[in-house]
């Protein structure tokens, strides 16, 4: 299939930063240029490896843990601290502008997926806004002689990620329930049928979620994520198992203009891809083994207007009128009261795409 706009792969891509301690693999809207409000990123972390304390001057930030076991620390407003533990299928959410640190507190390399509330995240480390002051400034901001920072090697240049000497201590409140820490996986699914499943992290589970959400979808072979589209929400997945195809309407131009141009492609591991606001698209398994993506949308709550409820909600003359054919052609849709998200697949899968 040709390149698509919709679609990249963060695997391919050349990382951002790397160094023995971990490696930092992003995209946005430089690599996929119809990104907007939302960018994803890639963070791998040594055993000891540290992403030093920093914040995002214009983002929020979503992260989901894939591998590993870590420690995260957030410094908020007000002197607000929070510390807590995150480990494979949990979340943390840190608002724009909160000072806060990732650490590998495991014995393996771990792995977390990080997307952020816009196309073009803005970054600050510590160790670089420490080199931004001098000596002076510094001694007199923490109440310490200047000759205390002499022996610090600054610049404006951060560090990223950096290594521990020795283990890190985890406290026991660390391990407790802490609001910014959401345990997705082990939450009930609101969607789970033999088509699949869907765990969500939106503001009515996780009230403390701003401008930023996400869904870990799983299909099944016997299932789809039906043809649908989110009124006022832009959508990025990127796909951690299995084979699926998304095909994707773009729209047209003016009345007297052709209609909207087709995207289909195919998605595997490490691919990502995006899908503007009220595009309407779907999501099939395409092999045996079951879809596994991770969904992010640009508001804590994604509005969605699903297929299957949506064509029975008008008459047979009314899409009769509409696909310029008599009412007795058109299907007898049964009445959906409320979308399923996953529908049950009826149909094969095309065999030209079958694994």
């Amino acid at each position: 299939m040709p390149a698509s706009t919709h679609l990249t792969s963060l695997l391919r891509k050349s990382s951002a930063f790397t160094n023995d301690f971990g490696t930092i693999t992003g995209v946005d809207a430089a690599d996929l240029p119809l990104l907007k409000r939302l960018s994803l990123r890639r963070l791998l972390l040594a055993p000891r490896g540290v992403r030093e304390p920093h914040w995002h001057a214009n983002a929020h930030e979503l992260g989901y843990c894939l591998r590993g076991q870590h420690l995260v620390t957030i410094a908020g407003s007000h002197s607000a601290r929070n510390s807590f533990t995150i480990a494979p299928g949990q979340m943390f959410f840190v608002p724009s502008g909160a000072l806060h640190h990732i650490e590998n507190t495991g014995e393996e390399e771990g792995e977390i997926i990080l997307a952020f509330s816009s196309e073009h995240v803005e970054d600050f480390g510590l160790s670089g806004t420490f080199g931004a002051f001098t000596d002076a400034v510094l001694g007199n901001t923490t109440g310490l002689p200047a000759a205390a920072f002499a022996s610090l090697k600054r610049s404006t240049q951060d560090t990223w990620i950096g290594s521990r000497a020795q283990p890190a201590k985890i406290e026991e409140q660390e391990r407790h329930i802490n609001p910014y820490k959401y345990d997705l996986e082990a939450a009930q699914p609101p969607v789970a049928s033999v088509g699949g499943s869907a765990h969500t992290a939106q503001v009515q589970s996780w009230p403390i979620l701003q401008d930023i959400s996400m869904f870990s979808l799983r299909i099944t072979d016997k299932g789809m994520r039906e043809v649908h589209w989110h009124p006022e929400t832009a959508e990025m997945g990127y796909v951690t198992g299995g084979r699926g195809r998304m095909t994707i309407l773009s729209p047209g131009g003016a009345v007297d203009t052709p209609g909207g141009s087709i995207d289909t492609y195919e998605m595997k591991p490490g691919d990502m891809y995006f899908i503007p606001r009220a595009y309407p698209h779907h999501i099939e398994n395409i092999a045996d083994a079951d879809l596994s993506i991770l969904i992010f949308f640009d508001q804590n709550t994604p509005a969605d207007i699903g297929g299957k409820s949506l064509v029975s909600a008008f008459s047979p003359e009314v899409l009769a009128a509409t696909f310029k054919t008599d009412a007795a052609s058109i299907p007898r849709f049964t009445f959906t009261a409320q979308d399923p998200l996953i529908v049950p697949r009826v149909n094969p899968v095309d065999p030209s795409l079958k694994s």
